[in-house]
């Protein structure tokens, strides 16, 4: 009777320490996994705020097209509340949407402001620290003003005519890290594209 209970107990003493043994190895695994893990949600969510905002940039050409009017792209970042939003206006004379002619009225709002989805804590408009990246129209050189993420000749706002062309330009997302993309809106066919930036090795893709 002793030595079964000897035996049962020296199995109850191997079962834990297997699960120990267990443990152990699933946190290595996990504190190996984890760093890889938490890139790729990076990455996923400066993916996810860029579609999101290539779809604004096509709503905005879209209602261009439909009602015969020049609609541009306006884009306000809150920083208190971790909130960025856009919204639609349309030119009300004639010489395209300007800050100052929203400002005055001028310029009519033709949609409600919208916040963005995927922008705001986690990725923002700018750029990761480190070197400067390549300009993505001109790999042979490097970004300048660093501090002026949103870049359409020179205002921050993309504007799309009625024949579908638009304001050339680009827009960069990033989370702060080492992640960053771009939204470019070429002007003549007002087409929108997005490129993701590799930091090795220095080349959009």
């Amino acid at each position: 009777m002793q030595k079964i209970r000897s035996r049962a107990a020296a199995e109850k003493g191997f079962t834990l320490v297997e699960a120990l043994v267990a443990l152990a190895i699933t946190g290595l695994a996990l504190a190996l996994v984890a760093p890889g893990l938490n890139r790729l949600a990076a990455a996923l969510r400066v993916d996810l705020a860029t579609s999101e905002l290539v779809g604004v940039f096509y709503e905005a050409r879209s209602l261009a097209i439909r009602h015969s009017l020049r609609v541009g792209v306006k884009f306000r970042t809150d920083p208190d509340l971790h909130r960025v939003s856009y919204t639609l206006y349309a030119d009300g004379d004639g010489d395209g949407v300007l800050t100052s002619d929203i400002d005055s009225g001028v310029d009519p709002r033709v949609a409600p402001a919208r916040d963005l989805t995927h922008l705001g804590r986690r990725v923002r408009f700018g750029f990761p620290p480190g070197p400067p990246p390549r300009d993505p129209g001109d790999p042979a050189r490097r970004l300048d003003n660093l501090d002026d993420p949103i870049r359409f000749n020179l205002s921050d706002i993309a504007s799309f005519g009625p024949l579908g062309g638009s304001t050339p330009g680009s827009v960069y997302l990033t989370d702060s890290m080492r992640h960053l993309s771009v939204v470019r809106v070429l002007g003549t066919t007002g087409r929108v594209r997005s490129l993701r930036y590799d930091v090795d090795t220095e080349l959009w893709r």
